[in-house]
């Protein structure tokens, strides 16, 4: 049994800003870090493109786990913002919530993002032009650190933790249990014992995040599902947008059932990639910052989100779901002609072929309308038609439309102020917690508890 005085379970963006502000200001505790995942120079996805093209379900996916979380192979966008990206700013304030959010970003910079562009949405011109196609503009400062910088500033913070860290990969955590004034975290092989517990396990242990909040009897209420397509199209189509704003988050409201359909993932000139989430395969966008490894094409999602109350509540098994037909159908991840889909036809290898957009991603042609709810496939057609107006081009036959692509988010757990739970010591951060879900707001709440705990240990 080993003894800490902080554990800090998951290695993405909130359990390493924690372990970095931690050690910052108290250079004196005894700190663990537990990962399901691999180490950052371990983390290869097997997907070749060649021998290997598509998800093997590997035990613990090096897309979604180890150093750096999730976000380790995105394109490394860090949106400093209220607006989306979680509700952070409701436990601790906006100001303070945007002054984290800032802190983090400086941290990036300071540790290999320097010379990356910080771009800004506030840009009067293209947030008319939306207004005028009935398309809403969302406000934020975007660092764009690409899939290449985001792993060179995630390498630096390792390399400068990793002496006064203790860091146990491949050491996915079973369970947490309170025995009177400490924490017992059990993995297949260890135990450690400590006064103060961070949870941080990602979007990825949303599932575990939940059997945890049961066993310590944690309330938690039911959170929404993001449920659509990733859209590909030559990088042309948005390039008057991307290049302005690089991250434009446009939300549309539905002329038939008033829904609210928004882009989400913007990566111009990027490539569409899997995600294997609790053994299901979604589609997911990269974009790195080097020209030599740009596409031809832009991708993004558009997601439309449920929220499910009584009697059915849970939004995640409803997401899965939808997400297991498609992988049965599609063998994983399908593809489909915006063509095809609006005439009604599955695509076929030969369209797929013939189409002026060359795919990023090898998937299976198919018919989208098999497996998205109709209510959600008409909103995704009208925004696409939407997006027309202020995008020419995106509306054409050969836009690639990839499915599905889901994203899950934990039951919201019950935190105060501090982001701590009802049992004094035991702190729920970043994605898993339903509070945050981003980048940003993941990072800015593992300062939050540090700095906090700091406070409380002096």
């Amino acid at each position: 049994m080993m003894n800490y005085d902080i554990v800090i379970i998951g290695a993405g963006p909130g359990g390493i800003f924690s372990a970095y502000e931690l050690v910052k200001l108290k250079d004196n505790l005894k700190i663990a870090v537990f990962e399901a995942g691999s180490s950052l120079e371990k983390r290869k996805c097997p997907i070749d493109g060649e021998k290997i093209k598509s998800c093997i379900r590997c035990k613990s996916c090096a897309i979604m786990n180890g150093f750096g979380g999730a976000g380790a192979f995105s394109d490394g966008k860090y949106n400093i913002t209220n607006q989306f990206g979680g509700t952070l700013y409701e436990y601790i304030g906006k100001k303070k919530a945007i002054e984290l959010m800032e802190y983090v970003d400086g941290i990036n910079v300071s540790h290999g993002g320097e010379g990356t562009k910080l771009y800004s949405t506030a840009n009067s011109d293209i947030k008319k032009m939306c207004l005028q196609s009935d398309l809403h503009l969302m406000e934020a400062s975007v660092r764009h650190l690409g899939t290449d910088i985001n792993y060179i500033v995630l390498e630096n913070l390792y390399n400068e933790l990793k002496d006064k860290v203790d860091f146990f990969f491949d050491a996915p955590v079973e369970r947490v249990l309170k025995n009177k004034d400490v924490y017992e975290v059990y993995t297949e092989r260890d135990t450690a014992v400590c006064h103060s517990c961070i949870i941080s396990a990602g979007r990825s242990g949303s599932k575990w995040m939940e059997t945890v909040c049961k066993n310590l009897d944690i309330p938690t209420k039911s959170n929404r599902v993001d449920i659509g397509v990733r859209v590909e199209l030559p990088a042309e189509v948005f390039a008057h947008l991307t290049d302005e704003l690089y991250e434009s988050k446009i939300v549309y409201r539905t002329e038939k059932f008033e829904d609210l359909v928004r882009t989400f993932c913007m990566n111009p000139k990027g490539v569409v990639v899997n995600e294997n989430t609790n053994g299901i395969v979604t589609v997911n966008g990269h974009s790195y910052e080097d020209p030599k490894k740009h596409t031809e094409n832009t991708n993004f999602a558009l997601l439309v989100s449920k929220h499910f109350s009584e009697p059915f509540k849970d939004s995640n098994g409803y997401g899965e779901s939808i997400a297991r037909l498609s992988n049965m159908l599609g063998g994983g991840v399908m593809v489909q002609r915006f063509g095809d889909l609006i005439r009604g036809r599955r695509s076929t290898q030969s369209r797929i072929d013939e189409s002026y957009v060359t795919p990023t991603l090898a998937a299976t042609p198919g018919d989208l309308s098999l497996v998205i709810p109709k209510r959600i496939l008409d909103g995704i057609i009208e925004m696409i038609y939407a997006l027309d107006k202020i995008a020419p081009g995106t509306a054409n036959d050969d836009t690639l439309l990839y499915g599905v692509e889901v994203k899950f988010y934990n039951m919201e757990v019950e935190i105060d102020d501090h982001l701590e739970t009802k049992h004094k010591g035991l702190f729920v951060i970043g994605d898993c917690s339903g509070v945050t879900h981003s980048l940003s707001h993941a990072s800015a709440s593992g300062v939050c508890v540090a700095r906090y705990l700091s406070e409380c240990l002096r």
